[in-house]
């Protein structure tokens, strides 16, 4: 026991003198430390509204700022809680209000990116065909790009009209595929503009039989997940009525004055937001467990 007592002194009186036993290593870490230091970093803003703006974009409303949807949710929240606030006399079911209606903006929105991401999936198949089809009759990959402004099918057609836009201004096509992976904002369209990047940089003969194998692929995809989603669809019914259902109850029970003299006292408003809480994390569990797992966008 002395020994090993001994033994861990000897250590941390060596750790201690190291910085003068070898300072050249010292110099070297702190010069590493502060390039890092020096290195150019994302404003906090921009980071904690990131994850905003990709739900914008998903939606097909990038060009509203993250910080107005974040007031959006805020003003709902607020005429929320100050109407239920007026019609029910229990003051704890106010926040509660509040926080639902905010958060029911932001499913709104998720509800739209579903809705589009679902959409796009059943247009992506025929979007390469009509890729293929262009450099099978000779045109440059920019060119059957270009082309798919007027022959792609109208959920995409302006996403590739501003491709063109950008094209002719500037002739660059790598900043205008970029722009046009922003404004599609979806894991098949990455990987869809990468292939062509790829094809259009590096050359070869094989990009036809690589669109042809990419559209068969997307095409048995969105029908698995069609037929899985029609199968789950009651999961979400389900946990939407397990989320609502209890708090129209609560709306009922609270019109007479001895329920809301029971919840207005401090066990009651304890009974409401611990109730709010359950059925936020039920309403996420069910979800989870109802969802099929997303594409990443892993080329943006």
């Amino acid at each position: 026991m002395t020994l090993a007592v001994g033994l861990l002194l000897g250590a941390g009186l060596l750790l201690v003198a190291s910085p003068w036993l070898w300072p050249r290593h010292s110099r070297e870490i702190e010069a590493v430390v502060a390039a890092v230091d020096a290195a150019p970093q994302p404003p906090a803003r921009a980071t904690l509204l990131a994850p905003v703006a990709e739900l914008l974009a998903r939606a097909g409303a990038a060009s509203i700022p993250p910080g107005a949807l974040l007031a959006v949710c805020a003003l709902a929240g607020l005429a929320a809680a100050a109407l239920v606030l007026l019609l029910v006399p229990v003051t704890a079911l106010a926040p509660v209000a509040g926080v639902l209606a905010a958060v029911a903006t932001l499913l709104v929105l998720r509800a739209r990116a579903g809705a589009r991401r679902r959409a796009l999936r059943a247009v992506w198949p025929d979007v390469v065909d009509l890729l293929l089809s262009g450099v099978r009759a000779g045109l440059s990959l920019p060119q059957a790009i270009v082309a798919l402004a007027e022959s792609a099918p109208p959920a995409v057609r302006a996403p590739f009209a501003e491709f063109r836009r950008d094209y002719e201004r500037s002739a660059d096509a790598g900043a205008a595929l970029d722009a046009l992976k922003a404004n599609l904002a979806d894991p098949v369209a990455d990987r869809i503009v990468e292939t062509l990047r790829m094809a259009r940089e590096v050359g070869g003969t094989e990009l036809p039989s690589v669109l042809r194998g990419l559209s068969q692929y997307l095409r048995a995809d969105a029908a698995v997940r069609a037929e899985v989603e029609a199968r789950q669809s009651w999961v979400r019914v389900a946990a939407r009525l397990g989320v609502v259902a209890p708090w129209i109850v609560l709306l009922l029970l609270s019109t007479r004055p001895e329920a809301a003299a029971a919840y207005n006292s401090p066990g009651g408003a304890a009974l409401v937001l611990g109730g709010l809480g359950a059925s936020l994390v039920a309403y996420r569990l069910m979800i989870a467990l109802g969802r099929l797992p997303e594409e990443g966008r892993w080329f943006r």
